[in-house]
């Protein structure tokens, strides 16, 4: 029987839902455009944040799919299935290439079940991250991913949707430890730049009406990666790993404020 989607809670917020409104999405409603313009108001770079991080999303996945034998993508926190997102990078180079996303908000499932209805290697998962033993033993998930070949595990702008208390560190740990040798993680964060007052701004900003929102250190972001072997460039702000064009200034908000990096369990 197939998994009923649950009610879409319209009056509240979503992270998946804001997110697509900085992407210039549909798929959004007053209250998720409120706290998108709320956020723009402390840091206008905000849409170009997005940006970059959807744009190094294509870039990791086709290197891992087209040069490290990739086949499967594990995407969580994954936010709405839109136009060029994992599954469609994935499978221009290996259109066997699997790929399950997860999210908590229900309304990615709903929409995902439309736009992925005719593609048997791509598949919607409503869940928890912060319940991963739960996550790991969906079997809509074993279904597509099997966890004894190496997959890559995706944790793309969300582990900063989750405070210190809610165990991020573990939730990777557990992660890490249920995939094999040669598997990949790929994990973005906002950063903080030093003592900049959009950064401290933008934190309060989002736990007051997103409800989550935590901007972590380089070093805090650094200890996501313990016991995984870095790529090079390392940990650094997404529009400098591995861009296809220069970058002619690193030193504004829009390319410093989001750092991340990819590294591989040995």
């Amino acid at each position: 029987m197939a998994e009923s989607s649950p009610p879409i809670p319209t009056g509240v917020p979503t992270a998946a839902r804001v997110y697509d409104v900085m992407l210039g999405g549909k798929d959004n409603y007053a209250v998720d455009r409120a706290v998108a313009e709320a956020s723009l108001q402390i840091m206008p770079e905000l849409r170009d944040i997005a940006l970059h991080n959807r744009a190094m999303l294509h870039r990791v996945v086709g290197h891992l799919a087209a040069n490290e034998g990739i086949t499967q993508f594990l995407d969580l926190g994954s936010g709405l299935p839109t136009v060029r997102n994992t599954h469609e990078v994935a499978q221009e180079v290996n259109p066997e290439a699997r790929v399950v996303y997860v999210d908590i908000d229900p309304i990615v499932l709903a929409h995902g079940r439309a736009i992925l209805a005719d593609n048997p290697n791509t598949t919607v998962v409503t869940a928890d991250i912060r319940e991963p033993e739960d996550l790991l033993g969906r079997p809509e998930i074993s279904a597509l991913i099997d966890f004894e070949r190496p997959v890559c595990v995706m944790l793309v702008g969300i582990l900063h949707h989750l405070g210190d208390d809610e165990g991020p560190g573990r939730i990777v740990q557990v992660l890490r430890d249920a995939v094999p040798s040669g598997s990949y993680f790929f994990i973005t964060n906002f950063t903080r730049l030093g003592d900049a007052p959009e950064s401290v701004a933008l934190e309060k900003q989002l736990l007051e009406q997103l409800g989550t929102g935590r901007v972590r250190t380089p070093a805090e972001l650094a200890a996501f990666f313990d016991g995984l072997e870095i790529l090079q460039p390392g940990l650094v702000p997404l529009p400098l790993w591995r861009p296809e064009q220069p970058v002619v200034d690193a030193s504004t908000i829009d390319v410093r404020f989001m750092t991340g990096g990819v590294a591989r369990k040995p």
